[in-house]
């Protein structure tokens, strides 16, 4: 009797919601490319992986890092999806987490609607801190409303 996959993927074989846009081979010099990092995750604020999994997002936020490692970090930098900060944000919703170095620069990615992946910077790492799928770690007033 043969198991039936866990996850069921689409006509083009990428799981349902993936991008299949494919990064230029040649595009820069591998020096630069923007690299990510999971060692500094944050468990025990925000939420989890398997929270996000639950929550139907996870596959949303790695397709949005997915897309940023296709050039470097400086050149993704717009101010708006991805920002960085001078420090850590002062109302924010989450601590200061101890295993993250001091002085870092702060920054995050947002994915769709409240939801961003919040890290710092470190040369061309962007090394994830914490899920937030509630805008909680740098907490704005809303707009428009």
């Amino acid at each position: 009797m043969s198991k039936k996959p866990k996850f069921a993927k689409s006509k083009d074989g990428l799981f349902k919601g993936m991008s299949s846009v494919a990064c230029p081979a040649n595009a820069q010099n591998e020096d630069d490319d923007f690299l990510l990092s999971f060692k500094y995750l944050d468990r025990n604020q925000g939420q989890t992986l398997c929270d996000w999994e639950a929550e139907r997002i996870l596959a949303a936020g790695l397709d949005t890092l997915r897309n940023y490692c296709c050039s470097s970090l400086t050149s993704q930098l717009d101010g708006k999806k991805f920002t960085t900060y001078d420090g850590f944000p002062p109302d924010s919703g989450f601590d200061y987490p101890l295993h993250v170095p001091e002085d870092v620069i702060w920054g995050r990615i947002h994915v769709n609607g409240k939801q961003v992946i919040a890290g710092f910077v470190n040369k061309n790492i962007f090394n994830v801190v914490f899920l937030d799928k509630d805008h909680e770690f740098w907490p704005t007033e809303k707009k428009h409303t």
